[in-house]
């Protein structure tokens, strides 16, 4: 789910539990989430994230500060960059010879940018099927600081180049999300059963990106 705070959009999940209150929680990677009672209604979670919003925003400045300090790194052969959860070399991933950082860092995000495009057309289909949906409208890599994927209301879903830096496991749970969301568009209980249906261990890799987020960067 998503609002809008002082002409920033608050992007947000919803967690339904055994509790009497809402309470508003953000993780270290700046993903807020709200934990509900399971009666909840979706206005007054709502104005709970809406009460939270200058403190959502302050916290999230914080972190890109800290992610901007993080995300300083060595273009040269023995470089360290994520591919599919691993740690490799720069010239493990591209051609550097003879080549300036400029250069290289453009060949590495066009690398990923390749390899996203890749595994997700080839692992999307057999997803699709077991969910039972129809393709979506279009599918298209993006370049994004606040999400993994993206499903819009006319059916087309988008996935960050990043993902490619992430384990496959990790990839197909950002694939089976946002295919839910082409049957149910808000983070509600049926669309956290559908996703569990296909993948019950969900929440490990959402805590996977949360953790490691902030290292999977250019």
């Amino acid at each position: 789910m998503k609002i809008k705070i002082e002409n920033n959009i608050i992007e947000y999940n919803v967690q339904y539990g055994h509790r009497t209150k809402i309470t508003i929680h953000m993780d270290a990677a700046g993903l807020v989430t709200a934990k509900v009672p399971n009666d909840a209604s979706e206005q007054s979670i709502i104005r709970a994230v809406q009460q939270q919003g200058k403190w959502i925003l302050e916290k999230s400045r914080q972190i890109a500060l800290v992610q901007e300090a993080h995300n300083t790194r060595e273009y040269e052969d023995e470089g360290k960059f994520l591919y599919l959860g691993k740690e490799c070399s720069l010239n493990e991933l591209i051609e550097t010879h003879e080549l300036q950082e400029e250069e290289l860092q453009k060949n590495l995000k066009k690398f990923y940018f390749a390899s996203c495009k890749k595994i997700i057309g080839e692992r999307i289909k057999n997803y699709q099927t077991q969910l039972g949906v129809k393709p979506p409208k279009s599918i298209e890599i993006v370049e994004s600081n606040t999400k993994w994927g993206s499903c819009s209301a006319d059916k087309k879903i988008t996935f960050n180049y990043r993902l490619a830096m992430a384990p496959i496991e990790v990839i197909d749970y950002v694939i089976i999300h946002e295919l839910c969301h082409l049957m149910h568009m808000n983070h509600d209980r049926s669309f956290w059963r559908r996703v569990g249906s296909i993948m019950p261990d969900y929440k490990e890799k959402e805590e996977y990106l949360a953790r490691n987020g902030r290292s999977m960067t250019l």
